[in-house]
């Protein structure tokens, strides 16, 4: 029994890799708005999309994935060496390991010098090894230094919007906060729906709608933000109470994006929630006061905490 189910493993692991060398469509799974979604039918290889994979990968499995080519790159040409008469001097004969060693001393362009080309046949080889070796070097240089130079926004958004009565009108808030010393110029915050619509026809389709926000420009965006949206008969949560919002199928993405003055790069941020993140009837927890010396303080651990709100208050400023 053990051995039928490891070789149904394998096989089934056998023709996952066959269709990942082939580039065959094969699910994938994703997260969108907090829900998980599996997409079928994609072609998808290990090199269809580098870049992308190389951008979006952790660091550990970065730096993993560099070091793994590397020693592949100089096991294949340990392997041509020895399939020469000796091609190296001062290489052990019979020694793989120093043909190894010997691959890694020419793709870095180290040469210490104790080990050389010897026949025509390892001169060739350390050529075309040479080439591939400074490819592979400027591309693993011309990776890290796009992640490291990509601009990132270290905005922090809160994770339960809240409706609450602003300005005598019912207003749904999202709170955002800057968590570097550094001033974002001329930021502007967008704000969506994105929930299943019926058609006339009948036909279902999921789309997007726009929300319109109050302000959604801020001059010079340094500390936090609150967005204000107010439900009224254009916005899409007109008419809709707690119970719905609870089963409700309705995403909202947030994107905020601006110049910020220290690296002078645009920076993006994007957030998404579900209709069940949010909390009618309550409003935020004020993290920003003023000690007895003029000195302002924010309270970033409080950015996400929120309080109930009887109907009518205006929420704090």
């Amino acid at each position: 029994m053990a051995h039928r189910t490891l070789r149904r493993h394998l096989r089934a692991a056998r023709r996952a890799t066959v269709a990942a060398l082939r580039g065959a469509p094969r699910p994938r799974r994703r997260v969108l708005g907090g829900r998980r979604i599996i997409a079928d039918g994609l072609a998808r290889a290990p090199w269809t999309d580098i870049y992308y994979d190389a951008m979006t990968a952790s660091w550990p499995r970065f730096f993993g994935a560099l070091a793994v080519a590397f020693v592949a790159l100089n096991l294949f040409f340990a392997a041509v060496y020895d399939l020469g008469g000796e091609p190296v001097a001062n290489a052990r004969p019979g020694s793989f390991s120093d043909l190894f060693f010997f691959s890694v001393e020419t793709t870095s362009t180290v040469g210490y010098g104790d080990m050389h080309p010897q026949t025509f046949y390892g001169h060739v080889v350390a050529t075309v090894e040479n080439f591939i070796g400074l490819a592979a070097l400027a591309l693993m240089t011309g990776m890290i230094f796009a992640r490291f130079s990509r601009p990132r926004a270290r905005l922090m958004f809160s994770k339960n919007p809240v409706i609450a009565i602003h300005d005598g009108a019912p207003t749904l808030l999202v709170r955002v906060a800057n968590a570097r010393d550094s001033f974002i110029s001329e930021a502007t915050a967008r704000m969506w729906t994105l929930r299943p619509v019926r058609t006339a026809e009948g036909r279902r389709y999921v789309g997007f709608q726009s929300m319109r926000l109050i302000k959604s420009e801020n001059p010079a965006l340094a500390l936090t933000w609150t967005l204000f949206h107010p439900v009224d008969v254009d916005s899409p949560l007109y008419g809709v109470d707690a119970e719905s919002l609870r089963t409700a199928e309705i995403n909202f993405i947030v994107s905020v994006s601006g110049f910020d003055e220290t690296s002078a790069q645009m920076l993006r941020a994007r957030h998404t929630f579900a209709a069940q993140d949010v909390r009618p009837d309550h409003e935020f927890v004020d993290i920003i006061r003023v000690d007895e010396d003029g000195v302002r303080h924010v309270d970033y651990g409080k950015l996400h905490d929120i309080r109930p709100v009887a109907r009518g208050a205006d929420p704090p400023t």
